[in-house]
């Protein structure tokens, strides 16, 4: 029987897994945003800078692995991605876009 969603397993593995990786993004966000980028744990580790870094880098394997089974098309995700930095810059006041 198929799920109620239509997603094959596989499909439904890597939806997941993005989701996860964002969510650990948010939170090494908001380690930056309460103590700072070059803070650390108090029993060592990276840098929250650093944690950021890994976590986005976990988050573009994740899309990588989206587009790699045809789930995203990248060229769309690219015109999306330019179209947003167009339409935010009208919205931010600290950044040179």
């Amino acid at each position: 029987m198929d799920h109620f969603n239509g997603l094959t397993p596989a499909e439904a593995e890597r939806l997941a897994l993005l989701c996860e990786e964002l969510g650990e993004a948010q939170q090494a966000i908001g380690k930056i945003l309460r103590h700072g980028y070059e803070s650390t744990h108090p029993d060592g580790g990276p840098t929250n800078r650093e944690a950021l870094e890994r976590e986005i880098g976990d988050v573009y394997a994740a899309a990588q692995m989206l587009e790699d089974a045809g789930d995203i098309d990248q060229p769309r995700v690219e015109a999306w991605r330019e179209c947003k930095l167009v339409n935010v810059a009208q919205y931010v006041h600290h950044q040179a876009i």
